[in-house]
């Protein structure tokens, strides 16, 4: 295995996720806070899920997001 691609292609997975991932959370924060779902001011609690099945890896990444 060559280490320079393998870290290379980690990162570039790893950017997606997190370019993804921000666009789809401040897009559903924006829609609830539409609806009146959320004031603003609360804290949301979030979980990623991290699954490759061809490695029988899955592990859950949670955290708090402040909207104030």
């Amino acid at each position: 295995m060559d280490e320079d691609v393998f870290n290379m292609q980690v990162r570039k997975f790893l950017k997606n996720v997190g370019v993804t991932s921000q666009r789809e959370i401040e897009t559903a924060v924006r829609d609830a806070l539409a609806a009146g779902k959320l004031t603003g001011n609360e804290s949301i609690n979030a979980k990623v899920t991290l699954k490759i099945e061809s490695l029988d890896l899955e592990t859950d990444i949670t955290g708090a997001i402040d909207l104030k």
